[in-house]
């Protein structure tokens, strides 16, 4: 399980890479459905000032727009960074059960902040949360932050 998820995440930070260049946080996401690659999502609030295109979201409409929205609440997804709450809502209302993340993001983070949408079980609509794996790629996902600070510090 450890080479999938390193494998996975191998492509989300090129796709996280590809977002620092155009001036993006380094997110990068995708969704698998029996090791296929459904949809992919590069992070683009900032590049397009559009609050709402952050990896995860992309990734999911990229999914539904390649015709698997049947296939979201069988899927798993793969993203550098712990998705945000408004991201985790989305995922939750998806019912995707799977999320593999890099690094953690303890304000906004749908899992470690306050606001842990990933695990609540308080809207019985959504049912159990989704299996959180973290920490793939760790050092990488940090070392991708680390430079998009370096440029907003430029600015």
């Amino acid at each position: 399980m450890q080479e999938e998820y390193q494998y996975y995440m191998d492509q989300c930070l090129e796709i996280a890479r590809a977002a620092l260049t155009e001036g993006n946080p380094p997110v990068g996401a995708i969704l698998v459905f029996e090791g296929k690659v459904i949809g992919e999502g590069q992070e683009a609030g900032k590049s397009t000032g559009d609050i709402t295109n952050h990896a995860e979201i992309l990734a999911i409409r990229s999914a539904i727009k390649n015709g698997y929205a049947a296939q979201l609440a069988s899927a798993q997804m793969y993203t550098t960074h712990e998705p945000c709450i408004m991201c985790s809502y989305v995922i939750r209302h998806h019912h995707i059960p799977e999320i593999v993340f890099g690094t953690s993001v303890p304000h906004v983070g749908g899992l470690t902040s306050q606001f842990s949408l990933l695990s609540t079980e308080h809207v019985p609509k959504w049912g159990t949360g989704p299996k959180v794996v973290s920490g793939i790629r760790l050092s990488d996902c940090i070392a991708l932050n680390e430079q998009f600070v370096k440029t907003l510090n430029k600015i």
